[in-house]
């Protein structure tokens, strides 16, 4: 039997798209895949990793223990994906890259969401801080142990690069070729930008979805914002007696669907407004080129602000916080102070590190370790480490 020919993965790109053929490759070389593209390679990968797994017990709002329904970092990264690949197809974009880069975007966040990643930088300020981005990059560079040839997932430059989507002058120094495009103000893929601006839509609006869900705030309150506003209106005209439940779904959709829409255009509109015709010269172009008209723009600064004031803001959700940025820091504590406490292999890691780097390796293992735990995982644990029942 004839061996089968590996599909172009470059066939019916943009010229302006990201080309598998001008890939910077991996860390580590290796031999081409028979079957796939290399950026179809990073999502395999980034799928069958442990990190991966594990935000299905990671918080995107609400803890774990809260709810079935609400959704998780694992169902935001998939609805990320599915928001990106839509638009890139339509953009001719890498489909592949944009949804590696999706699903890999939130693999460094620790447990309990934002609130946790700010209770681990507090307890890193003396060490280097900590950041979710800079932490995906670090698990799929290093921490991830699945191949014999080289620790992490070794993947190409352009999903790492989608990754890193913010990046510290200081940092960015310190990891060569992949930092250099924040010192020389230079712009990541539109594929790295689809991805980026992906996320937002879709935490804002399904964000909206469980607010309503937990009660944090009602059909009133949105309809003071115009996006939400003409959606509703125009779901109660066409539906009268809808369930409230099934109401509140139709009018997100369609509030997803106009700004994916618009997305869609503007992005493209501002595509061939700039003139590129290559991967190389989107870097250089000075700005950002994916992004919404301005009207559409507003309007979804306006929802961003609404959720921070009435949502991430809310009493419920602050004693929340408050609780898991305690748990994460006792936790840390405890390890830093004491790492026969840690598990085997992060005991070891920690004493190698610390060799290497003083106290500072010591924190940096420790941190590690914090971060890939999920929430249940760091709930029970506080439980074992300062609960003398247990």
């Amino acid at each position: 039997m004839s061996e089968p020919l590996r599909p172009d993965p470059d066939a019916g790109l943009a010229p302006y798209a990201q080309h598998e053929a001008g890939s910077h490759g991996r860390l580590h070389s290796e031999t081409p895949a028979r079957l796939r593209g290399e950026y179809q390679r990073d999502r395999d990968r980034i799928v069958h990793s442990s990190a991966f797994r594990r935000l299905v017990y990671k918080t995107q709002v609400f803890v774990n223990h809260e709810g079935d329904l609400y959704r998780t970092r694992l169902t935001h990264s998939l609805e990320v994906a599915q928001v990106a690949r839509s638009i890139a197809r339509v953009l001719r974009l890498n489909e592949a890259l944009c949804e590696a880069i999706s699903l890999a975007h939130d693999l460094g966040h620790t447990p309990f969401g934002h609130a946790g990643q700010d209770a681990l930088n507090d307890c890193m300020r003396d060490y280097g801080g900590f950041e979710h981005n800079l932490q995906s990059l670090r698990v799929v560079d290093e921490l991830e142990e699945k191949y014999a040839a080289f620790s992490g997932l070794n993947l190409t430059f352009e999903s790492r690069e989608g990754i890193l989507k913010h990046c510290s002058a200081r940092n960015a120094a310190a990891l060569g070729e992949l930092g250099r495009r924040f010192l020389d103000r230079q712009q990541p893929s539109l594929e790295a930008q689809l991805a980026n601006v992906a996320d937002e839509v879709a935490y804002n609006h399904h964000d909206v979805d469980d607010g309503l869900r937990a009660g944090l705030v009602g059909l009133d309150e949105l309809d003071q914002l115009a996006l939400f506003r003409r959606h509703h209106s125009a779901v109660r005209a066409a539906h009268a007696g809808l369930s409230e439940r099934r109401l509140i779904h139709e009018v997100v959709r369609r509030m997803i669907n106009e700004v994916i829409t618009d997305l869609t255009h503007a992005t493209l509109q501002r595509i061939e407004a700039s003139g590129v015709g290559s991967a190389a010269e989107v870097r250089a172009a000075g700005r950002q080129l994916v992004g919404f008209s301005d009207d559409i723009a507003a309007d979804h600064l306006a929802l961003k602000q609404f959720l921070r004031e009435r949502v991430y803001r809310h009493f419920r959700v602050v004693r929340m916080t408050t609780k898991a940025q305690r748990t994460l820091k006792d936790l840390f504590r405890a390890y830093f102070e004491d790492v026969r406490l840690l598990p085997g292999e992060h005991r070891d890691a920690a004493g190698r590190m610390e060799s290497a780097e003083g106290e500072a390796g010591r924190a940096r293992a420790v941190a590690d370790y914090i971060a890939g735990m999920t929430d249940r995982f760091a709930i029970s644990e506080h439980s074992r480490l300062y609960d003398p029942a247990v």
